[in-house]
């Protein structure tokens, strides 16, 4: 039967529900892990919702690629989903920032009425957060880089920007992980630690997840999955780290410089 229509339904897929299951696993294995220190259940939800991503997006690659279902009506419909995933990504962090400046414009007794808080001594942001942020602005630079190559059809400059990125990425990472470690104040302590965690950890798995897509789309790139005019895939994880650089300038203007 023809289709007079340039849409792409989508055969019936097992994956929202293995999706489902996944994250009512991972949730129920997170309030364990927190009340009874049992991270069994965390790790099959997390197993399960990796394994589901996975062949998901495994899916969602073959229709695109090879079976040309991705249709430049489709593509348009995927374009604006990223653009709406990042603006309520965008809402998410507000509400950190919201957090973080309600406390610290008008600090409470309880907090000594003074910011950063009594006995809390801040991270110096011309040391490692400087050097991330030159890191993540680099980054942001070679995956542009990336971008035109892709568009320009130089395959061998793509793949060497893409790698430059990654490095970056994982660079950031390490930094970050190291910077925790040498932390002197805890989640624990105070509204300071709490906003500060809070937000540069979950901006962290962030960076984390877009090394990932960025390692994937290296992965397709090398496959030759992507051509000229056909590489969304990869323009959706160009944007989710611009978006990802971007959050960081304001985490670093805020939090690590103006707050400290």
């Amino acid at each position: 039967m023809s289709n007079n229509h340039p849409f792409h339904l989508v055969d019936i897929s097992p994956w929202p529900l293995t999706g489902a299951l996944g994250t009512l696993t991972f949730t129920s294995g997170m309030i364990q892990w927190f009340h009874l220190n049992s991270t069994k259940m965390l790790i099959i939800g997390t197993t399960i919702l990796i394994l589901t991503m996975i062949q998901w997006w495994r899916d969602v690659t073959r229709e695109g690629t090879f079976q040309g279902m991705h249709t430049s009506k489709v593509t348009e419909g995927l374009r604006w989903g990223m653009i709406l995933f990042i603006t309520s990504e965008v809402l998410f962090f507000m509400s950190f920032f919201w957090g973080f400046f309600h406390s610290s414009l008008s600090p409470t007794v309880e907090l000594g009425m003074m910011w950063p808080p009594v006995g809390i001594k801040p991270f110096n942001p011309l040391e490692i957060p400087l050097l991330n942020t030159l890191i993540l602005l680099s980054s942001g630079v070679t995956v542009t880089w990336a971008h035109h190559s892709m568009m320009e059809n130089n395959s061998s400059q793509a793949t060497q920007s893409l790698i430059l990125t990654i490095m970056l990425g994982i660079y950031f990472s390490i930094l970050q992980g190291f910077e925790y470690m040498e932390a002197p104040f805890t989640i624990a302590d105070s509204v300071y630690g709490s906003s500060f965690f809070m937000a540069t950890g979950f901006h962290g798995i962030h960076v984390i997840i877009g090394t990932s897509f960025l390692v994937v789309c290296l992965m397709r790139h090398l496959k030759n999955h992507f051509s000229q005019i056909h590489h969304f895939g990869f323009e959706a994880a160009a944007w989710y780290w611009h978006f990802v650089d971007v959050v960081w300038l304001f985490l670093y203007i805020s939090i690590y410089w103006w707050g400290s």
